[in-house]
């Protein structure tokens, strides 16, 4: 589903070429469950950036789910990004000025679906993770459980068969997160392909592959 081949990513600093990623070959099958650890700065979140379509590979070439969205324009990629990709982010990053309901049902609004097709699925959504009687409140009447959970429900109305999340239990208390944790999990056994940066050795143990990476590469591969 997901295939990378010889992804370098190249940042310039001044007058100093910073290299983030340097060769990556990678294929992630539909359906599995990776976790991508390593100490800051080794090129986890600008990998998973990469896969997400947030940002350009400075050279080498990416086929997502068969087509190569490696010199997509900018537009393109951000039809490919609604339709195949989740996210889900340390911060949540919900619109502070929309209710849960609104924020999720914002990629659907994006993507046209009407209405009342919005309505019923973010307040199943909603339901689904405990969350109906918060559907009127903004992110700021939230704990940050519940808006991680407002987040996944916004990363999944659209029922992307790829979900990434970047640290998703750093923000919250160890309940909030193993909460979180389940949740993503749950998806995972639909069929979800699931991509969890994270500094956590106990969630990243979870995962039934585990990539290491260390200055722009990938030195462990373990499965199982």
């Amino acid at each position: 589903m997901i295939s990378l081949r010889a992804i370098e990513r190249v940042f310039q600093v001044g007058d100093q070429a910073v290299h983030a990623l340097r060769g990556i070959d990678l294929d992630i099958g539909a359906g599995e469950y990776v976790s991508l650890m390593g100490p800051s700065g080794s090129g986890k979140s600008t990998l998973l950036n990469i896969i997400g379509l947030l940002d350009r590979a400075s050279a080498g070439s990416y086929r997502l789910d068969g087509a190569d969205v490696t010199a997509l324009s900018d537009e393109q990629q951000a039809r490919v990004r609604r339709d195949k990709i989740g996210f889900v982010f340390q911060f949540f990053h919900l619109v502070a000025r929309l209710s849960a309901q609104q924020n999720v049902e914002l990629p659907m609004l994006l993507a046209g679906i009407p209405a009342g097709e919005r309505n019923r699925r973010s307040s199943a959504l909603l339901e689904r993770y405990g969350l109906a009687e918060r559907a009127h409140h903004k992110p700021e009447q939230l704990s940050g459980g519940q808006r991680q959970r407002v987040a996944i429900a916004r990363a999944t109305a659209l029922q992307p068969p790829v979900l990434l999340a970047d640290e998703p239990t750093g923000n919250l208390d160890r309940a909030s997160g193993q909460e979180v944790v389940g949740i993503l999990e749950a998806l995972h056994a639909t069929g979800t392909t699931l991509i969890v940066v994270t500094h956590d050795p106990a969630l990243g143990a979870r995962a039934h592959r585990r990539l290491r990476m260390v200055d722009g590469r990938i030195e462990q591969d373990v499965r199982g």
